[in-house]
């Protein structure tokens, strides 16, 4: 046994419901969620990650390796949007048919937080679940995506004007 699969284990045991939630906000999708953990669980855990200086077969702690596999969900969602995009612009040739709601989608609220998440742009989706979700700081944002801190607080004030526009509290619909 390898020294790092039991890391893996409690991780995967002890927050894998955690990181598929985080990644079901990011992209929407509870399955291509579940497929984005699961690929930046075989990226980190193939190219094993040790902290400098340390003897070989040293881990670091759990904590940091969720920390380091929220990092590549994050990433695997932002290089993949490209290619979904693309992707997109094509189905349409093939015939595809969108799949029905599933048990996930069960309450109109839940629904209408999906489709409002949906509708935002990849970076602002982004900023929106790593500021409410995930409670990161504006500099912690921009350190993850690699942006400034001034991006980071422009893509959240579109993000929030646009879901306070498609959002509506229920009791004031119309």
């Amino acid at each position: 046994m390898n020294r790092w699969e039991p890391v893996l284990t409690d991780l995967v045991r002890n927050r894998g419901g955690a990181l598929v939630r985080y990644a079901t906000l990011l992209c929407g999708d509870r399955r291509e969620a579940e497929d984005l953990v699961q690929d930046a669980l075989v990226r980190v855990f193939t190219t094993v990650r040790r902290p400098q200086g340390s003897g070989p077969g040293d881990f670091v702690a759990l904590e940091h390796v969720e920390a380091y596999v929220r990092r590549t969900v994050l990433n695997l969602y932002l290089d993949g949007y490209r290619r979904r995009r693309r992707w997109g612009a094509v189905k349409h040739l093939l015939g595809a048919q969108d799949s029905a709601a599933g048990p996930d989608q069960a309450s109109p609220e839940h629904l209408d937080l999906d489709s409002a998440l949906a509708a935002l742009p990849p970076r602002q989706r982004a900023c929106v679940v790593l500021r409410f979700y995930a409670d990161l700081t504006v500099p912690q944002i921009a350190e993850d995506l690699g942006v400034s801190p001034g991006a980071v607080k422009r893509h959240l004030h579109d993000a929030n004007t646009k879901l306070a526009m498609s959002l509506t509290p229920v009791g004031e619909e119309e």
